[in-house]
């Protein structure tokens, strides 16, 4: 396995895979990686040639008030993960390397980004498809693979990439869990231990909607009630959103459900800021 921190050098080596015929795969992260990564990279593995892991906090998809500086940072322990799971090369640029200081152009997704994060996080989703566009050219991967945890960034990716005509396939792989049901996430180890028994409120009033579901329950109105009263018994939890979508459109649902959906949950654990989600198809 090879660190690699410069686009040239990333680049030589992408063309001498592809003039070999090799098949690459992709996994874009942030470091700091855990099992839900970990999925995502032997995927890649069993179903590409060749496997690249970016890791690289990425100053533009955080607020000026968002956790950027304190984001954990562990390339060594990341390299050690990626090394046993079949990874060729780690590429780890510096924002330096990335990015211009005059930079002018941006990447933005209308319409699917001006809705649950990207409401509450304004320009966020901008900076995420701009890096995942430099690396999609910088790498030129035949599939990238992301998980589902991150609804919103995927349904936005594959928007960029459809109308972009990239050549790229999305592989989207499921949420990865702790044995509680927790869903694993790098922001996980800012739990204190109450905070992380508090956090067990999100997949539990997924659990609640999806058992509603089961159930026959089709009003979106309702669903998002219960969904409501469960997390609200949680002292600790404050809510960032909760909402019932459509999962292609992400338009908010408040009538009859009569097609697949999306419901995703923002919550403020303490001062940390989880995500979940399911999916669930009519």
């Amino acid at each position: 396995m090879m660190l690699v921190k410069s686009i040239k050098e990333m680049q030589g080596i992408v063309k001498k895979w592809k003039k070999e015929g090799h098949s690459v795969g992709f996994v874009p992260t942030m470091g700091a990686l855990h099992e839900g990564h970990q999925s995502l990279i032997e995927r890649a593995a069993r179903e590409n040639d060749r496997v690249v892991v970016s890791i690289f906090v990425n100053p533009t998809q955080f607020g000026p008030t968002e956790d950027f500086d304190a984001y954990p940072r562990d390339l060594e322990k990341d390299c050690s993960l990626c090394q046993g799971v079949g990874v060729h090369v780690v590429f780890s640029p510096d924002a330096k390397e990335l990015y211009f200081p005059d930079q002018s152009t941006m990447v933005h997704v209308s319409g699917l980004t001006d809705v649950l994060c990207g409401s509450k996080r304004p320009g966020h989703f901008d900076g995420v498809c701009l890096v995942v566009s430099k690396f999609f050219n910088i790498i030129q991967p035949d599939k990238a693979y992301f998980g589902q945890k991150d609804a919103q960034q995927v349904t936005v990716i594959k928007r960029m990439v459809r109308d972009l005509n990239l050549d790229v396939e999305i592989v989207v792989c499921p949420i990865v869990r702790e044995s509680d049901g927790l869903a694993r996430s790098s922001r996980n180890v800012y739990l204190s231990p109450e905070e992380r028994q508090a956090a067990l409120v999100l997949s539990r009033s997924l659990e609640v909607a999806k058992n509603a579901l089961n159930n026959g329950e089709r009003n979106a109105s309702v669903l998002k009630a219960a969904l409501l009263s469960c997390i609200v018994q949680e002292p600790l939890a404050e809510i960032d959103y909760v909402e019932i979508v459509d999962s292609e459109s992400l338009q908010v649902l408040k009538g009859k459900i009569a097609n697949s959906i999306l419901i995703p949950v923002a919550v403020f654990i303490g001062k940390t800021r989880l995500i979940d989600n399911i999916a669930y198809k009519i």
